[in-house]
């Protein structure tokens, strides 16, 4: 996908969106929740949005309009529903008033302190994004129309607390651990470091593995819509263990796609994490534990 946006229109005229500072600012691949992606330009939450709007014409050619605007949206839609589309954010800048254009014309823009909210995001049944839209309205021929998408992204302080996750899990008189997770709180590149002991076995484990698992809840009211997706799963033991047995446990994030964690953005999704360790025993019956972790952004990109 252009970064210069998409280009629309007839024989008469195309409009550019050229951002400032394209070539050194970051870039991040992101889905359309179609099954597309593309890589488009990575903005801050406070980051001002600023460029050129050129309209370019057509030789020979003059252009008519009634104004031209360009705008900066956030809007969150779902992407199984054909509804309505949620605009949190919406902030609009005249470039011009009606007139004639006799050749191709630049205009500058500037969205300095525009509401950024929340993070980009693409999931199984919602998407939040960001777009610029330039529009030259027309009388009598469809307006010309040109869109470039953004992408917004918070970072989060390192959290004071990081304290240990233990837990006890069991079945009376056949099966007692407990495992340990050092935080509850995770950066996106970090590594989940935890235990496992064995302090009663009296049944025959074939293997057991560790699961990241994210659930999102997208819609509101009676409309909303719940989905689990196993993003990977590492094999914590192969073989039966013993009595007294301490298994490490050690998992990277950096190679899984992850996103923070979303409570509750703008009353509409929301995003959690969980680990979820299985047990699987010689007859196939398999025993899990989940426990709830909190991801977060350390660093853009």
């Amino acid at each position: 996908m252009s970064l210069f946006g998409n280009l629309v229109g007839g024989p008469q005229a195309r409009v550019n969106i050229k951002l400032n500072g394209i070539d050194q600012r970051i870039k991040k691949e992101m889905s359309s929740g179609r099954g597309t992606t593309h890589l488009l330009p990575l903005y801050q939450a406070h980051e001002g949005v600023g460029g050129i709007v050129e309209v370019i014409l057509a030789p020979g050619k003059k252009l008519e309009h009634l104004g031209i605007k360009i705008e900066l949206v956030g809007a969150i839609e779902m992407l199984q529903d054909r509804g309505p589309v949620h605009e949190f954010t919406s902030l609009v800048k005249e470039l011009d008033t009606a007139g004639v254009l006799f050749s191709d014309k630049q205009y500058t823009f500037d969205f300095a302190t525009v509401d950024k909210p929340y993070d980009s995001y693409t999931g199984l049944n919602v998407r939040l994004r960001y777009f610029l839209k330039v529009t030259v309205t027309r009388q009598y021929a469809p307006n010309l129309v040109a869109e470039q998408e953004l992408v917004v992204q918070s970072t989060t302080q390192v959290p004071e607390s990081h304290s240990s996750i233990k837990m006890e899990v069991g079945i009376e008189d056949c099966l007692h651990i407990e495992f340990e997770y050092d935080k509850q709180k995770y950066h996106l590149k970090d590594v989940i470091l935890g235990k496992i002991y064995f302090l009663l076995v009296r049944i025959k484990i074939k293997h057991m593995e560790l699961a990241i698992i994210r659930r999102e809840s997208a819609g509101t009211g009676a409309n909303v819509m719940n989905e689990s997706e196993t993003l990977c799963k590492f094999e914590v033991m192969d073989g039966a263990p013993v009595k007294g047995e301490c298994i490490p446990l050690r998992l990277f994030l950096s190679s899984i796609a992850l996103t923070p964690t979303y409570r509750s953005v703008n009353n509409r999704f929301s995003v959690r994490y969980y680990l979820n360790l299985v047990l699987v025993d010689e007859e196939d019956r398999r025993y899990f534990k989940q426990q709830e972790v909190i991801f977060y952004n350390k660093e853009l990109g």
